[in-house]
């Protein structure tokens, strides 16, 4: 500038002090997102910071609030920082229609689209919402409600030959099912249907609001149903396993005297469905609502605009993923065949000192990655 030239900036320099200037204009807020996603090929929702072995579904999501601009580098690398916290923390392969995160981010402009042009097209944020300062959407969720979607052969008693993709459901076996899963309201220790917790632990003790299956519908020649739960909050692996009891106990390889037994002390042999096929519907807050959803300032939490949106994206991506992983990995086919491995009888104190012969690895209980919200 001395000699009468002026310094020409690069583009690059002008670009990224046009956005510090943005960042510094938009201010930090509480904020949640509503997020649509197919689990399939991810060891979860939760992040595993410092292993990139096993991607998750909070990698790819940090990875674009960084790149969009609506948080610092820094905060993707400790998130903390931004008050992170996912509403349910699902397990691998587990997909979500309505997961909830909370967090604090810079608002920017046209802040949901820019946020989906660095994730795929199978993570999708359907909805933003403001909320109070103190907001967590762990705590402050009151209930969950999951769907799993199966195949209806699994239901065929196993004393029939059944033909997979010709098999439809009769009136009475899903009759029956909905008694059995209607067993499940109310609170129940459900230590049986977990890992890690003993019949004591105050922790395994859960309560389910509903529990039920719909009618059936055929997609790509095979017939599928609908099961839905909605409980305040379930352990890992509890509810594939009070899926994969009732299927043992229409089958015809289990009695019904079993679901009582299971919520008693001592150890039921209970086992458990594929994780193909879990989702995350919704999330409910219905506490906060009341206390904050009409109170001039904050919206209530309530997705009824973006209802459109998760039908869409679980016709685009949840459903076909299930649907053609199903026929082509036989994961429900292939279970069915664990059953008659299974003591029904006998709790497994029984089983050791009758010196049966151990079950194999793969039947115990145990947490491999699969399986629901672990509070």
């Amino acid at each position: 500038e001395e000699n009468g030239h002026q310094n020409k900036k690069l583009k690059s320099d002008v670009d990224e002090e046009d956005a510090e200037d943005q960042n510094k204009k938009s201010p930090k807020r509480k904020i949640v997102l509503l997020m649509a996603y197919s689990g399939k090929g991810y060891h979860g929702m939760q992040r595993n910071v410092g292993s990139s072995q096993f991607k998750t579904i909070e990698d790819d999501l940090v990875s674009a609030l960084v790149q969009s601009g609506c948080i610092p580098e820094n905060h993707g690398e400790d998130m903390k920082k931004m008050s992170f916290q996912r509403c349910a923390r699902t397990d691998k392969g587990v997909s979500a229609a309505g997961q909830i995160v909370s967090l604090k981010v810079r608002l920017i402009d046209d802040i949901l689209e820019k946020i989906n042009n660095y994730l795929p097209s199978h993570i999708r944020i359907l909805g933003l919402k403001r909320v109070t300062g103190g907001f967590n959407s762990k705590n402050k969720c009151d209930a969950r409600t999951y769907s799993y979607m199966l195949p209806t052969f699994a239901f065929a008693h196993k004393d029939h030959e059944v033909q997979e993709e010709l098999y439809r459901l009769d009136r009475d076996t899903l009759e029956r099912v909905n008694q059995l899963l209607a067993c499940y309201k109310g609170t129940h220790n459900f230590h049986n249907f977990t890992s890690q917790k003993g019949p004591r632990d105050p922790s395994a003790k859960r309560y389910i609001m509903e529990m039920y299956c719909g009618e059936p519908f055929v997609r790509e020649n095979m017939e599928f149903a609908v099961i839905q739960v909605k409980g305040q909050s379930f352990m890992m692996h509890q509810i594939r396993k009070m899926i994969g009891l009732v299927i043992a106990i229409v089958k015809g390889y289990a009695a019904e005297s079993i679901m009582e037994r299971s919520w008693g002390e001592e150890k039921v042999d209970v086992p458990k469905a594929p994780g193909l096929g879990l989702v995350l519907e919704k999330v409910h807050f219905e506490k906060y609502n009341r206390r904050f959803g009409n109170d001039g300032l904050h919206e209530p939490l309530e997705w009824t605009e973006e209802e459109e949106k998760i039908a869409v994206f679980k016709e685009q991506y949840i459903y076909p993923t299930i649907i053609n992983t199903e026929r082509e990995e036989k994961s429900m086919a292939n279970w069915l065949k664990t059953l008659p491995i299974h003591d029904f009888n006998s709790s497994a104190v029984e089983m050791q000192t009758n010196n049966k012969n151990p079950k194999k690895s793969s039947d115990l209980e145990g947490s491999d990655g699969c399986g629901d919200d672990s509070d």
